[in-house]
This record gives C-alpha cells, sequence and structure tokens, in this order.
C-alpha cells in the first residue's frame, strides 16, 4: 500500500480520532495477525478501523452514527482497503458476528457492550477500550464479568530534537489523550 502513511495525514475527519501512538500501543498489547477476524465499535472518522484492516483478515466496523459510518466507508475506500464490512449498528444491542479475535471500543459507556462482546469473542479473545478519563476506567473496570483485565495505561508522545551535538526534548509534547484498557476473554 503505497504512500499509506501519506494518505493518513490526508484523511476526511468527523469525530475525535485515536491517535496513532495509542492505536500502536493497543496493536502490540492483543494478539492478533494477518488471520484474525475483528471487530471496531464506534468507528468515527475510521482510523482503527483503517490500520485494523492493513494487518488482520477482515474487519467489521460498528457506528451507530450513520455520518460517522460514511465517514469511515469513504476514508476506507480512498485507501482502497476491501476486507471491512461496514455496519449501521449499536453493538450494545447486539453482534451478529462470533469467533472474533479481538474487539475495539471507543465508544460512550462500553461497559453496556461487554456482555454481547462476551459472546462475539473467542475463548481467549482480546478487547480494548478507549477511555478520556480515568472515572470511565474506574467504572469500564468493575464491569468485566467474564473478562481478565490485563491491563490499563496511557501512551505519553514526548518527541525531541537533534541537532548536530544539541538533543533536547520539544517543547510541546503530546499528552493525555485517553485510557487503554486492555481485557481477555476468561
Amino acid at each position: 500500500m503505497k504512500d499509506f502513511f501519506k494518505k493518513i495525514k490526508s484523511l476526511k475527519r468527523g469525530p475525535a480520532i485515536m491517535k496513532e501512538k495509542d492505536i500502536g500501543a493497543i496493536l502490540a498489547n492483543v494478539d492478533i495477525d494477518r488471520n484474525s477476524v475483528v471487530l471496531d465499535a464506534g468507528s468515527g472518522t475510521g482510523l482503527m478501523t483503517i490500520y485494523l484492516a492493513k494487518f488482520v483478515k477482515k474487519v467489521y466496523s460498528y457506528d451507530s452514527n450513520k455520518e460517522f459510518l460514511t465517514i469511515t466507508k469513504e476514508n476506507s475506500k480512498y485507501l482502497n482497503l476491501k476486507n471491512i464490512v461496514f455496519k449501521n449498528k449499536d453493538i450494545t444491542k447486539e453482534i451478529e458476528e462470533k469467533d472474533l479475535d479481538f474487539i475495539n471500543l471507543d465508544m460512550k459507556d462500553p461497559q453496556k457492550a461487554l456482555k454481547n462482546a462476551k459472546k462475539a469473542l473467542k475463548e481467549q479473545g482480546y478487547l480494548s477500550a478507549y477511555l478520556p478519563n480515568i472515572t470511565q476506567v474506574i467504572e469500564f473496570c468493575n464491569s468485566l464479568n467474564g473478562f481478565r483485565l490485563i491491563k490499563v495505561f496511557e501512551i505519553i508522545e514526548r518527541p525531541w530534537i537533534i541537532n548536530n551535538q544539541i538533543a533536547r526534548p520539544e517543547n510541546m509534547i503530546l499528552g493525555h489523550t485517553a485510557f487503554i484498557v486492555i481485557l481477555q476473554k476468561a
């Protein structure tokens, strides 16, 4: 996929997006590969859906907001990704797919999706939740019936300037974007 990263920068924007620093950390903490079938819920602009599609066999992209799902479709088409199935659905109501390897939740009240996620995931399947504040993390982690908590973390990105013999951190850092919760189906 030539110029993938260049094209990522020009994607149509809609709702707030997951940052690449967070997407990379999630992908590094869940056991998925090119044969995996996954679901991204609350796909929004579609950045997580797009990165997943680059690495796995099939992605189901769920969003209950039709406008956001349209943006995800357009962005995926722009990148010529053909392994994505788009669904204008609310996963707190139902997940049709079964034996999924991984589910990503980037949505309000993700704990409301856990019951359906548990049914949809294969044994030992992974789930991540992308949560802006720590009170959401606490509420989510108090609802883990049927899941084992692997970890809760955040990624702070601090770029450095290297210029001949001078090395120092940049003045601006990409600080807190969200907390990431990684679970495994028990």
